[in-house]
């Protein structure tokens, strides 16, 4: 398989015109400008990892990449697959959340090459007049824009729909035309979004807006793994937890993380398909897919420690060696969801709920019953949170 055929069909659910017409294109060695949207409305993920592949697989072709942020876009909302209006961000908000976007696509694509730019939205969307929206908005119609399944079906459920949720495929369609733009890349799930790009471009420039949509990694039900699933593993997570987090992942989506999220061959990915319909142990399996995940991100050695970890931690049941202590005043009594959260453990009142009701917290290989618990500190009492997040407390 070579560079072209495989990067217009490994994790590409559709491409707009068609895959012909595009593949003609870049086997000219036409030179195209292709973008990427992020409304920064939260960490980045493993989810984005399957769009920024495919990036860079354009990238080391020598195409021109933008990603595009958005941080207009985002304090409107994508409505995409939403059944509830989405709770509106301040500019402040959307600026500590992009605050890191550079830094962690940088692990993937490669910022010091000339043929990769870093854009915002609201540099051209907050210039619009209000004549300049209704000359935009003209080339839509209402029946298009209720065409959205997820409008479909809060309308039969009898539930709001507000005009600024209409309005955000027309602001993200006038980024291409802005940007002047050759492609798009993203989710299958913005592929409504993409598309009314591609009207816009052919309306107002007369000029084919190619559109690439990348399958999503989904669990065994079909859902995404994204924000509003609670399922993310975010790209800042350190190299143990994202091991750890990764293998815990369904079995059924070890094939799709292969394919998605790695360079595996794909010759290599089918033997492991075939060993699993076999009836092989998944965890080993599993264990790759975390190594390759996580050295793609933060290289090889990091990869070994995480496996290391995992394997010691986890499987054998050993403490690791170096568990960061937490200082505590012997007085000081804590309910347990807050000593978990200040000892970083987790990051949240509500996450550290939700584990000691799964039975995920020990104090001394005591599983703790209620999130009420008070604990009363000792020196070297150890706490255990999750299957691999371990602090002892020093009494000052």
């Amino acid at each position: 398989m070579d560079k072209i055929t495989e990067l217009l069909t490994r994790g590409v659910e559709t491409i707009y015109p068609s895959r012909d017409v595009l593949e003609k294109v870049l086997r000219s060695d036409k030179k195209l400008r292709i973008y990427n949207g992020i409304d920064p409305t939260g960490k980045l993920h493993l989810g984005h990892l399957s769009v920024l592949r495919k990036l860079r697989q354009f990238q080391d072709l020598g195409h021109e990449i933008i990603i595009l942020i958005g941080d207009f876009t985002a304090r409107i909302g994508d409505p995409t697959d939403k059944l509830a209006t989405r709770k509106k961000l301040s500019k402040m908000q959307i600026e500590e959340n992009a605050a890191n976007y550079k830094e962690l696509i940088g692990k993937v694509l490669d910022l010091k090459r000339a043929n990769i730019r870093f854009l915002h939205n609201e540099e051209w969307s907050n210039k619009l007049k209000p004549e300049d929206m209704l000359e935009l908005a003209s080339y839509f119609t209402v029946s298009q824009l209720l065409e959205r399944d997820m409008f479909q079906q809060r309308i039969k459920e009898n539930k709001e729909i507000y005009v600024h949720e209409f309005l955000y495929p027309i602001f993200q369609a006038y980024d291409s035309v802005t940007m002047n733009v050759d492609m798009e890349i993203g989710g299958n799930d913005q592929t409504f979004n993409m598309l009314a790009g591609r009207t816009l471009m052919r309306k107002l420039k007369n000029k084919e807006k190619f559109v690439l949509t990348t399958k999503l990694l989904t669990d065994p039900t079909g859902k995404k793994m994204g924000k509003t699933e609670g399922n993310i593993i975010a790209l800042e997570e350190n190299p143990v937890d994202m091991f750890g987090q990764i293998m815990s992942w369904p079995d059924e989506i070890t094939i799709s993380g292969f394919t998605l999220l790695t360079d595996v061959p794909t010759s290599k990915i089918d033997e492991i398909a075939r060993e699993l319909e076999s009836g092989a142990n998944p965890i080993g399996l599993k264990k790759r897919l975390a190594f390759e995940i996580v050295k793609e991100l933060n290289g090889e050695e990091s990869a070994k420690h995480a496996q290391e970890y995992f394997e010691k931690t986890v499987q054998k049941k050993e403490l690791p060696e170096d568990i960061p202590t937490f200082e505590m005043k012997a007085d000081e009594h804590l309910v347990i969801t807050d000593l978990l959260v200040r000892a970083g453990l987790v990051g949240s009142k509500s996450e550290a709920k939700r584990l000691v009701e799964q039975g995920a917290v020990e104090v001394d290989s005591d599983v703790v019953d209620s999130p009420t618990e008070e604990i009363i500190p000792e020196d070297n009492m150890l706490i255990k949170c999750g299957k691999r997040n371990f602090i002892r407390i020093k009494i000052s």
